[in-house]
């Protein structure tokens, strides 16, 4: 994939600042127009993007609609449903020592934003936050990843032809074209990637004290009690785990397991991946394939410690990993110092839950946290812990529900998106006091002849 020129970029970057200077993207009749466009264009174009999903990582039509179509669908429908009454002026309480003035926030937009979006869920993960930057009434320079090609041109076509460039742009490229976006100032950040990125991103950003929003990864771990029910605790295991072959960044990284309930636990895990993708995995149309031969490289070399219980194919030209689970782990095995991406899961065992805790409170904050087992220990469990969202009885689920907020916290990313957040994220808050003329309290000016009086009130 070419580089984008450092000159078209800057070109690109003054034209929407020239737009955006006109306010017209301030308009909210403007707004849920662009909105409209969108999905027309998203509506109308579902066959092209479940091929090149298919092209590129050998999505199913049916992962790609579930996991990637249908989510930005519904964003869009929740923010034309909701984008007038996000967007009025919020009246805020006064403090007495203030009247009679009022005080209220109206909410604009940040200006221009930077999307750059990763290879695992290409299609979602740059359209979804494309939507609150349209909501919010920012202008918009979207970057797609090189590691899915087809679904970048496919992007790349679908953006030309729906918004101007001065308005909304996409440019493609790899590490150099990113440097070169962010060496610009923009008047936000957006970034989904691994937390080894996102630190360059955010050294890049200080420097134009440019905000950020980094939607990250980690190792986030899934624990099964030995209360839990083990039929449904495998089921929703191998769905989260192996949805796009586990190139998920809130998949179950890795399994915690009571020891009185692992292998039966193991076993059930094993029946149900065979349940879902048949005898031959390989074989199944619903399995999709590593994103890359690099990923492959890095994941074959993480089958070498342990011992494989089940899986453990590996097929270099397929760019295939047969879903794997790896027992016997120990905390120092390379596959516990890493964020997996992909089909393995590696299992260790506890007696007291103490123990899971203690290492997982001793590690980066995850991005989720799965738990399952009875709602009193859930809560305990969600009390002694941190990770930026969490299921109980389920994985991943949260994220398909646009009232929650999404994101991570330290290592696993900072600031929040998903529905009315995502408009939230892409605003700036303005405070406005506004004060009256026909009265003039003197109290507040030099030199303050009324103080002890001004004390009380305050």
């Amino acid at each position: 994939m070419n580089e984008t020129p450092e000159s078209i970029i800057i070109e690109l970057l003054e034209s929407q600042k020239a737009f955006f200077a006109t306010h017209q993207t301030k308009d909210i009749k403007f707004r849920i127009k662009q909105l409209m466009k969108l999905k027309k264009v998203v509506l109308e174009n579902q066959d092209k993007i479940q091929e090149a999903l298919w092209n590129d990582l050998h999505k199913s039509p049916e992962e790609a609609y579930l996991t990637e179509i249908s989510i930005v669908l519904s964003e869009i429908d929740n923010h034309i449903k909701h984008l007038k009454k996000w967007s009025k002026p919020k009246r805020v309480p006064t403090p007495i020592y203030l009247r009679p003035s009022s005080s209220k926030i109206i909410y604009e937009p940040l200006g221009i934003s930077l999307i750059v979006a990763p290879w695992n869920y290409p299609f979602q993960l740059l359209f979804n936050p494309l939507i609150g930057s349209i909501s919010s009434g920012c202008c918009s320079i979207l970057k797609p990843s090189p590691d899915t090609p087809t679904v970048a041109k496919l992007m790349e076509e679908l953006i030309a032809e729906t918004f101007p460039t001065n308005y909304i742009a996409l440019v493609k490229g790899g590490k150099e074209t990113n440097t070169l976006l962010f060496k610009q100032r923009f008047d936000l950040i957006f970034f989904t990637g691994s937390p080894k990125v996102g630190k360059v991103v955010m050294k890049a950003a200080a420097e134009k004290l440019t905000p950020v929003v980094l939607e990250l990864g980690g190792k986030s771990p899934c624990i099964v009690d030995k209360d839990a029910n083990l039929d449904i605790a495998a089921k929703r295991i191998v769905f989260g785990k192996l949805i796009n072959a586990g190139q998920t960044c809130i998949a179950p990284d890795y399994l915690f397991a009571h020891h009185s309930i692992k292998d039966e636990l193991l076993n059930k895990i094993v029946f149900q991946v065979r349940k879902m993708y048949g005898e031959n995995t390989k074989q199944s149309r619903f399995f999709p394939r590593i994103v890359n031969d690099e990923a492959m490289n890095r994941l074959a070399g993480l089958l070498q410690e342990g011992t494989i219980h089940s899986g453990g194919e590996v097929d270099f030209k397929e760019r295939y990993i047969s879903p794997t689970i790896i027992d016997n782990v120990k905390r120092e095995h390379k596959i516990m110092q890493q964020e997996i991406f992909g089909p393995i899961l590696p299992v260790m065992t506890f007696d007291a839950l103490d123990e899971p805790l203690t290492y997982i409170n001793n590690n980066e904050k995850p991005l989720a946290f799965y738990y399952f087992g009875n709602n009193d220990t859930a809560k305990k469990i969600l009390k002694n812990s941190s990770s930026g969202g969490a299921c109980i009885n389920d994985t991943i689920m949260h994220v398909a529900n646009h009232h929650l907020p999404f994101g991570g916290v330290g290592n696993s990313g900072m600031g929040r998106y998903h529905g009315h957040e995502s408009f939230l994220v892409f605003s700036n808050k303005r405070s406005v006091v506004n004060t009256p003329t026909w009265v003039d309290i003197p109290v507040k000016y030099v030199p303050f002849k009324y103080f002890n009086w001004i004390k009380r009130m305050i």
